[in-house]
């Protein structure tokens, strides 16, 4: 019950296989425990996630449908207990020969959610005596709740990942309006991560520097054409109404609850780091860090994109600018931590 707890609490796959695995080792004292799931495109079987120290070994292997006990089990259904598994005509030894583990015993289970089965989990080898009929039970209200899990985590990731495609459509569609900055949203997003993992900032701080990233500029809606389309250098009174689009982006996501954790993103994303940025003229750590990230990596890409007004800057160039100004109005942390992803290589867009 505590580990069905733990896995239906998580609404990330990766860790509710992990907790899967764990738990069917666990809960019937097996020396080993594999989770396979169903390719629905070839029907094959996968090692999804395996504990026991050959467990990394099964990642490369795939059964064909019906192949081995598992294959078997995905197809048919039910459950059951194998007492000696080099005994049944079903079970695949070729698994063993590349592992070089030995299978003696074991139970197998459905993986299914919505009475369709997605998977099989597998507890392998029996510490101590065999495998009983609690442990089967043990092992198929595991599979029921692994299943459920799963489901909801993958619903979730779709409806995300639906989300922030939709998020970055309206931003590139906003881009058209500029005949300058194409890619300029993707590029930002792109540095922005790099630096966030360089930074090791938390999966949440990630998601929430990917979607500011995606709409940083999406204030520039209410910026007028001939400002926004200008073939030239903005003046003063023009430079005042493009200055708006932070504080527009920050009004439009108020309106929108699961944005609204975006806001110091947008609307800071001009700040200096000494204080003599816009719109709130806030300075070091009083600007939010997502904030502190996108104003480096948005100004990386201004200085290497062709504006009406100049040329590219070179990339030698521009880092140059952003060491320069590092302290004033960057971030120092933030620069250096850009330094070192261009200087590994990690930006895609700079290959």
């Amino acid at each position: 019950m505590e580990m069905a707890a733990l896995i239906n609490s998580s609404l990330d796959p990766d860790e509710i296989k992990r907790l899967a695995v764990e738990a069917a080792t666990n809960c019937v004292d097996a020396d080993a425990a594999s989770l396979l799931l169903l390719d629905p495109e070839t029907n094959e079987l996968y090692f999804e996630t395996s504990t026991g120290e050959k467990g990394t070994q099964l990642k490369e292997i795939r059964l064909k449908p019906g192949q081995g006990i598992a294959g078997w089990i995905a197809r048919k259904g039910g459950a059951m207990i194998i007492d000696d598994v080099r005994a049944d005509k079903r079970f695949n030894g070729g698994v063993d020969q590349s592992t070089g583990y030995e299978t003696r015993n074991m139970i197998v289970v459905p993986v299914a959610s919505k009475e369709r089965i997605v998977g099989v989990l597998q507890a392998i080898n029996k510490k101590e005596g065999r495998f009983t009929d609690d442990d089967l039970d043990i092992l198929e209200t595991l599979a029921h709740q692994v299943g459920t899990a799963i489901e909801n985590a993958f619903l979730y990731q779709e409806q995300r990942e639906t989300f922030i495609g939709v998020t970055m459509a309206f931003a590139e569609a906003l881009e058209k309006r500029d005949n300058y900055t194409g890619g300029h949203t993707q590029r930002v997003c792109e540095y922005s991560m790099a630096i966030a993992r360089h930074l090791k900032l938390s999966e949440e701080q990630q998601e929430e520097l990917r979607l500011s990233a995606i709409l940083h500029d999406i204030g520039k809606i209410g910026v007028p054409d001939r400002v926004l389309q200008k073939p030239g250098k903005l003046d003063p009174d023009e430079f005042a109404e493009m200055n708006r689009h932070p504080v527009l982006g920050s009004e439009i996501l108020e309106h929108v609850k699961s944005l609204r954790a975006m806001i110091g993103g947008v609307r800071n994303h001009h700040e200096k780091y000494d204080g003599s940025g816009y719109p709130d003229r806030k300075k070091g750590e009083e600007i939010p860090l997502i904030g502190r990230i996108i104003a480096v990596a948005d100004a990386f890409d201004a200085m290497t994109s062709t504006r009406p007004y100049r040329t590219a800057l070179s990339h030698e160039t521009a880092l140059n600018e952003l060491a320069t100004y590092s302290g004033r109005q960057f971030d120092p942390n933030v620069v250096e931590a850009f330094l070192e992803v261009y200087k590994n290589g990690e930006l895609s867009c700079c290959s």
